[in-house]
């Protein structure tokens, strides 16, 4: 869609910081690309009424069709309110015995479904990174939705609702960092896995890959325009724990600089997910020229 090749992952995994500055992010902002999605017909719908009835019509078939072919059965009424759930819950950790009090679904039964799900590309799961670390690690995933203006649609929210309520643009917003990885993640160069971090002490990363050598890079994920030290406080805690097999940190964030926070560490523009190298620099000596950094 922005004409180029992602090469985000790569460029985690190469090392050299990046260039510091401020970036021009191109348009639409990103609260616009989260509704939007990215399924072709629901982008080429400018009016928000007929993206949602898209969303709708989707839907419908893909799990009157689809999920029914896959399942080769008749009824999948419970299935419609057990996306609702899950996109009332996207980005979040994954709780089987939670999800089948709310549904009524046995938990077999759920486990079946969830992989129906998985199947049509309705959703993405993130499992879990573990490493013999010294200390207990979260063993649940992630859940995603394959696509943001889906996961949107679902919650019922728009524009107007992420500008009223922000709360539900962070939730969102790492969903939409998550998909747009996995979807980098299958054309590196790195042969990488995509897993999230968290400890039972509550210490998180959103997303982490590693590829085949067992070198990592982290990514944090944060609904806001600025960035303290206190972000990087879980990343820094892995780097100390992994030395050399930590590579790179980052911290996507809504604001409009790349600012170094330590060794190995960046906060970095939500827009540097999608540019290739030189579109990098082009943007950042664009923003350079246009207003100086703050100190």
């Amino acid at each position: 869609m922005e004409g180029v090749r992602e090469t985000f992952i790569d460029r985690l995994f190469a090392g050299p910081p990046f260039r510091v500055g401020r970036v021009v992010p191109p348009k639409p902002d990103i609260e616009e690309r989260i509704v939007r999605g990215g399924f072709p017909e629901a982008v080429g719908r400018i009016s928000a009424r007929r993206r949602a009835a898209w969303f709708g019509s989707y839907l419908t078939a893909i799990l009157q069709r689809d999920v029914r072919d896959l399942a080769r059965i008749e009824g999948l009424s419970e299935m419609p309110h057990l996306l609702a759930l899950l996109a009332a819950r996207t980005a979040g950790l994954l709780n089987m015995a939670e999800l089948s009090r709310a549904t009524g679904i046995p938990h077999t039964t759920m486990k079946r479904y969830l992989a129906l799900l998985q199947a049509t590309f309705l959703v993405q799961f993130v499992p879990a990174w573990s490493a013999n670390l010294g200390k207990r690690l979260v063993k649940s995933g992630k859940v995603l939705f394959c696509d943001t203006g889906l996961a949107a649609y679902l919650r019922g929210t728009d524009i107007g609702r992420l500008a009223e309520d922000r709360s539900w643009f962070g939730p969102l917003l790492e969903n939409f960092v998550g998909i747009e990885l996995f979807k980098n993640a299958s054309w590196s160069d790195h042969d990488v896995t995509i897993y999230h971090y968290r400890t039972s002490s509550g210490r998180e990363i959103d997303f982490l890959a590693e590829d085949r050598r067992g070198r990592v890079v982290t990514i944090e994920v944060k609904a806001s325009a600025t960035v303290k030290p206190d972000d990087f406080s879980a990343i820094r805690g892995l780097a100390d724990a992994l030395g050399s097999r930590f590579v790179n940190g980052v911290v996507l964030y809504t604001g409009e600089q790349v600012v170094p926070f330590g060794d190995r560490l960046t906060a970095l523009p939500v827009p540097m997910l999608w540019a290739d190298q030189a579109s990098v620099e082009e943007m950042t000596q664009a923003g350079n020229d246009a207003e100086p950094m703050d100190p």
